[in-house]
């Protein structure tokens, strides 16, 4: 008896916390919007992104990060600034998620019901202080120049609807004659050091490795920084977006003058010939 008396006295327990509980209230988290900034510093030219991820602040306070879209348990209610960061995969790492520094957040007050959903479309845009280096391959003058000291692949600049949607992109094509290409930027980009967030942006549709680098000049002489490669897709491959931290390679560069990035396409192992798509190729820092 005494057991079944125990038994008793523990269920009503139970019951009673989950009646004392709140209900939770849920955030319906959608996709990211990124809208133009109406005052830019410099042109950012086509606004693509790939925020796949939100760090959720309640009143200053962290709620976790989470992979959009989602829906997010609260036990936080009444009167409350509800703040969201776009958030990206560092290097293309799914295990690093990383508020990207050059966005706005998203704001709102809201009135939380216990109990209830409420959805969320939230939306950023570059800050306005953002300084941007831009290769789209809209203008006439290309501002990634083959190597042909080393190169026997070349880049054409191609628009097609069916291959790229924002019109003119960068097509390298190799097979086992033309195996090897290397771009490198024509401009000389002044970069900021003391560890100041700077980062690449591409567009890329690929079925062979490209490898992603940035030489810092001395004195006129360049030292090679190999950085992020970008792994082969699998047929059909379809265009994605990578954010690239440089931040490390210019800070740890102090005496650099200035930098150049460059890509670099070499035929993978095994295969006869591949297709490499590049566009809106960002160089991005305050």
């Amino acid at each position: 008896m005494k057991y079944l008396y125990f038994f008793v006295l523990l269920t009503l327990g139970l019951s009673g916390c989950v009646k004392n509980n709140p209900a939770p209230i849920w955030l319906e988290i959608n996709n990211w919007t990124l809208n133009a900034n109406p005052t830019p510093s410099t042109n950012p030219g086509v606004l693509t992104h790939n925020f796949t991820d939100v760090w959720v602040y309640i009143d200053g306070n962290v709620i976790g990060v989470f992979e959009l879209p989602c829906k997010v348990p609260v036990l936080v209610s009444g009167s409350c600034k509800v703040t969201l960061y776009p958030t990206i995969r560092n290097n293309g790492i799914s295990a690093t998620k990383k508020i990207y520094p050059f966005v706005t957040a998203y704001e709102k007050k809201m009135e939380l019901v216990p109990g209830e959903t409420y959805t969320i479309n939230p939306t950023t845009m570059y800050e306005a202080a953002t300084e941007f280096w831009v290769e789209d391959f809209e203008n006439s003058t290309v501002k990634i120049n083959t190597d042909q000291t080393v190169s026997n692949a070349d880049l054409s600049v191609e628009n097609n609807s069916a291959v790229g949607p924002w019109g003119y992109y960068g097509h390298i094509a190799t097979n086992s004659s033309d195996s090897l290409w290397v771009g490198l930027s024509t401009d000389v980009l002044y970069l900021p050091k003391s560890g100041a967030e700077v980062y690449l942006e591409v567009n890329y549709k690929n079925t062979n490795s490209i490898l992603t680098g940035i030489i810092a000049y001395i004195s006129g002489s360049g030292t090679d920084n190999p950085n992020i490669s970008m792994n082969a897709q699998s047929s059909p491959p379809v265009w994605k977006k990578i954010y690239i931290d440089l931040k490390d390679i210019v800070s740890n560069s102090p005496s650099a003058t200035y930098f150049r990035p460059y890509f670099r396409v070499l035929l993978d192992s095994g295969l006869s010939s591949s297709d490499v798509y590049i566009d809106n190729i960002k160089v991005v820092h305050f």
